[in-house]
């Protein structure tokens, strides 16, 4: 924090709480360093308190020289690059699969990097909605990122059934704002006889509540469903095992916590046993077939049994290199480490805004309990607009946060390089944003 409190005009007199959370952030202070943070808009300080990160994560210093690499392999040889880049272009997705299955627990045969995440789900339901009888219907919960909805309800277009009637939606209890597993578990074994596919956020976008995945999917598969997760906002957030947790599918994007860029690339995970299954349907491409017989340029593809079966174009080696660079950093910090700090600066900031709510129109909607979230707290405000209050929380105060409409601001300390005065600064800019009544 010394840099940052040097920007401060040199006769300021620091609060005791500012000067509590700079104690914190050299006793504990993550790796802010390895990122670029953007300016402040507003306030007193010149660098942003970044809170955003669940919704696009920060550049890392090393991206721009190690993209810049790749492009002047470009230059330098032309196609030749695919065999004679010191990253070769032709094998370059494999730089990514050991670092990707590390991140989500899982074997390096049942991870690929490919494509943006709803194309990656749409090639995966194309694989595991199977609606059959009276096994139609697709579980998913009613708050999910609308993307979601979209490509569920389409499927069942698809497959000639009414949307309406084959999404099944589910709902927190009255008066709560997320769902309970116990619930989730007791409707999967009531309706488990129509369900084909189960399909939810491992952590959801708006409450930032973690899901239970492994109870979870357990009772999906022993209701007979296939059990698949959209993990945009779990990947690089929370401790992650989806092979031991026997999920079917997975998929996740990489440009919230895994700082790839605006639009990065999507990973799939695709679980073992159904690596070698001959009845999956599968669309099919020239990256979907062996790499060893690639060339023989065979009009029949031979898939190889791995998750790379699901491949369908070429890598976009520019779109990787900002993904690889990111896994190396997540390799060499590790998750364990993360979610550790992650749990404290959540805490932090949750202490903090407890400090502030009372009397304001806010209120936490994300669960108490760290084990039941990720690095989130979302914020609902009683009054006026969510995107009018995080404009001003930028312009006046140099605070990012991301709000969703109607009425919730989301904050997200990210492990890696948020700090806890960033925390102090977003409970500071509440307090001084939002009235009491």
């Amino acid at each position: 924090m010394s840099g940052e409190l040097s920007e401060r005009m040199h006769k300021e007199e620091l609060s005791q709480e500012e000067k509590a959370a700079n104690r914190l952030d050299t006793a504990d202070p993550g790796h802010r360093h390895l990122f670029h943070v953007p300016p402040a808009d507003g306030g007193r300080y010149q660098q942003a308190a970044y809170l955003a990160g669940n919704s696009l994560g920060l550049q890392p210093r090393a991206t721009r020289d190690e993209l810049f690499a790749d492009l002047e392999a470009w230059r330098c040889l032309g196609v030749e690059g695919h065999l004679a880049a010191m990253r070769p272009w032709l094998p370059y997705h494999e730089l990514l699969t050991g670092p990707t299955a590390r991140l989500v627990g899982a074997r390096s045969t049942e991870v690929v990097v490919m494509n943006s995440l709803t194309v990656n789900l749409h090639l995966l339901m194309v694989s595991f909605y199977r609606p059959t009888g009276t096994r139609t219907r697709i579980v998913i919960e009613d708050s999910a990122f609308p993307s979601d909805s979209y490509a569920v309800r389409s499927q069942a277009r698809f497959h000639g059934l009414d949307p309406d009637t084959t999404v099944l939606r589910l709902t927190p209890r009255p008066g709560e704002d997320t769902l309970r597993t116990a619930d989730v578990r007791d409707l999967l074994a009531a309706e488990g006889d129509t369900i084909a596919l189960v399909l939810l956020g491992g952590v959801n976008y708006l409450t930032g509540e973690l899901m239970e995945i492994p109870e979870i999917t357990a009772a999906g598969r022993a209701a007979g469903a296939v059990v698949g997760w959209d993990l945009a906002h779990a990947a690089g957030n929370v401790p992650l095992a989806l092979h031991d947790w026997d999920v079917d599918f997975a998929a996740w994007c990489s440009y919230k916590y895994l700082n790839s860029g605006p639009g990065g690339l999507s990973g799939v995970f695709v679980h073992e046993r159904h690596l070698a299954d001959p009845t999956l349907p599968r669309f099919e491409g020239w990256w979907s077939t062996e790499a060893a017989t690639r060339f023989e340029m065979s009009p029949v593809a031979r898939p190889p049994a791995t998750a790379e079966a699901w491949q369908v174009s070429n890598p976009p080696i520019l779109a990787m290199g900002p993904v690889r660079t990111s896994l190396e950093l997540f390799d060499s910090v590790g998750m364990t480490a993360l979610r550790e700090r992650s749990v404290r600066l959540t805490g932090y900031l949750e202490w903090l805004l407890d400090q502030v709510t009372p009397g304001r129109p806010l209120a936490v909607v994300t669960p108490r309990d760290p084990a039941r979230r990720g690095a989130q707290l979302s914020v609902r405000i009683g009054t006026g607009s969510a995107a009018e209050l995080a404009k001003r929380l930028r312009l006046e105060h140099g605070v990012v946060a991301d709000a969703r409409e109607p009425d919730v601001v989301r904050f997200a300390p990210v492990p890696l390089y948020s700090t806890y005065h960033d925390c102090w600064r977003v409970a500071n800019a509440l307090a001084a944003t939002v009235e009491v009544h």
